[in-house]
């Protein structure tokens, strides 16, 4: 059975940190996903202008793997709103809700095993910190001290996931910064 708390808790921070866009409670991609995080949904966000970023939040993933009260949810941005958006969230909260060696954490890849949009080099994700939301995004609590992080998943190049392995995350980050990537053009070239 979903928490109740831990979804309404979730929809009102996106409320609060994304005020006026319009959100949608959607289901996962059809598949597993309710065997391992039953009632499972994604708050897929729209756009708060022509050219800005539709954003899928997953929601269900707290209360799979949640310990102590803490937990974690995942984010994509995407430059259009797509079903395979909807299937790579759903993927990675199944892969995260696994075993407890699959949970995903900063700095952790996932592979997409097709390219993220389109025919884009990008074929892995990054979990990292919410950084363009701003920090106020990241953490959200609720009764009894419960509180969950939401997690980015950046979709990077095998090299770039190649690079972190090597020099770490926070030269990769590094790399963005300098290069000045836009995280939701599927176009965008590696910056390794």
């Amino acid at each position: 059975m979903p928490n109740a708390a831990a979804r309404t808790a979730l929809l009102d921070h996106l409320r609060s940190t994304l005020p006026g866009r319009v959100i949608d409670e959607v289901p996962g991609a059809e598949g597993p996903i309710e065997d391992r995080a039953p009632g499972f949904r994604i708050f897929r966000i729209h756009p708060a202008h022509p050219g800005d970023w539709w954003l899928y939040v997953t929601s269900g993933c707290w209360e799979a793997t949640q310990q102590d009260g803490h937990g974690t949810e995942f984010f994509l941005a995407a430059p259009r709103d797509e079903w395979t958006n909807l299937e790579s969230v759903t993927m990675n909260a199944y892969y995260h809700c696994g075993p407890v060696r699959q949970r995903l954490d900063v700095g952790h890849t996932v592979p997409i095993g097709r390219p993220w949009l389109d025919d884009s080099a990008c074929d892995h994700y990054l979990v990292s910190l919410p950084y363009p939301m701003g920090p106020e995004f990241e953490v959200y609590t609720w009764e009894g001290g419960d509180h969950a992080r939401i997690l980015w998943l950046l979709p990077i190049t095998e090299a770039e996931k190649d690079f972190r392995r090597e020099g770490g995350l926070e030269a990769l980050e590094s790399l963005f910064d300098e290069h000045e990537i836009d995280p939701v053009d599927p176009g965008r070239a590696s910056v390794v």
